[in-house]
């Protein structure tokens, strides 16, 4: 009985000895795992480091300085949050805000009933689908300095073609300055970009409805819903990721507007169509004022940061639902 006990006790022991020895085991391979990815992604890290985050936090920290090249003397005293004060009384900067927020909106909204429209029109089966799939994406593949200088000829009230379409059609009696008209100029760069990027949109809302079953249309056609109910039942609700990060996309693309205004308008007439950031670029190259320049490229990261997050929330809430279910 005593030989037994003992050789149990033995057992037991070297059962305990095995798990403490598995345990360690398996803390060190995490461990050398754990060093291992650090080491993989340690140059992507330090390139992020060098390229993105440097940049914003000299930015972050120029925008506390006054730095006027015009006036090297002055040198780079600290200033603390005067220039932030200074630019939320300038009306210069308001209106730039205003006309960033009414761009992005604008287009954003357009660009999407078309892109939608159009991702709906090329997912049905039809004779030459290819075809009109390449042909759709051709204003995306034009380069954007492209298309800009093409349609800043084609708005010209003498020598573009705009003017004369539109007054054949009857939609207009004489020839309109578009680009030099303030009443004009934002609603056709508003145009250029909805004309430029559609396809864009289009093209992701494109692959979102790939991928919702088709049996689940087939079950509905049974069960006599229409069109309408098969949109709002099965398609909206089942797009709605591909939407919402279409719309993260482009919505974020439109807010730091920049190439389509410089070249079509240079943000003018006067200051009619002046993005936040043809403000901050006016500011930190032209007037060569790098203080009040980085001021305005933070405020504009702000924005993006809080769109960005708006909607990302908006995207993080139905899969996580979806995951609790």
């Amino acid at each position: 009985m005593k030989n037994t006990n003992l050789s149990m006790d033995n057992i037991l022991k070297t059962s305990q000895t095995n798990i403490d020895n598995a345990t360690k085991y398996g803390k060190k391979r995490r461990r050398q795992e754990a060093l291992l990815g650090y080491a993989l992604a340690s140059p992507g890290i330090l390139v992020i480091v060098i390229f993105s985050l440097y940049p914003i936090i000299q930015t972050i920290n120029l925008s506390f300085h006054s730095l006027k090249l015009t006036m090297p003397g002055l040198g780079e005293p600290f200033v603390g949050i005067k220039n932030y004060l200074e630019i939320s009384h300038s009306a210069r900067f308001w209106l730039a805000v205003w006309h960033t927020f009414e761009f992005t909106l604008y287009s954003v909204v357009f660009e999407l009933v078309f892109g939608l429209l159009i991702a709906l029109l090329i997912n049905r089966p039809f004779f030459g689908r290819g075809l009109i799939r390449a042909v759709v994406l051709i204003p995306w593949a034009i380069p954007t300095a492209i298309s800009s200088m093409m349609w800043k000829f084609m708005f010209d009230d003498q020598l573009g073609v705009v003017n004369p379409i539109l007054m054949k059609l009857g939609i207009i009696h004489h020839s309109i300055v578009w680009l030099g008209n303030p009443n004009y100029a934002l609603g056709s760069i508003i145009f250029v970009d909805v004309w430029k990027t559609t396809p864009f949109m289009a093209l992701l809302l494109l692959a979102g409805l790939q991928v919702i079953p088709s049996e689940l249309y087939e079950s509905a056609k049974v069960d006599g819903a229409n069109a309408w109910q098969r949109f709002f039942k099965i398609t909206l609700p089942l797009l709605k990721p591909a939407l919402l990060i279409a719309l993260l996309f482009r919505t974020l693309d439109a807010f730091r507007v920049f190439d389509v205004i410089f070249i079509l308008t240079g943000g003018g007439p006067g200051n009619s169509t002046e993005s936040l950031s043809m403000y901050a670029q006016t500011v930190l190259m032209r007037y060569m004022d790098f203080g009040h320049g980085s001021a305005l490229a933070v405020v504009t990261f702000v924005f993006i940061l809080l769109i960005s997050i708006f909607y990302i929330r908006l995207i993080g809430i139905p899969v996580d639902q979806e995951n609790k279910e």
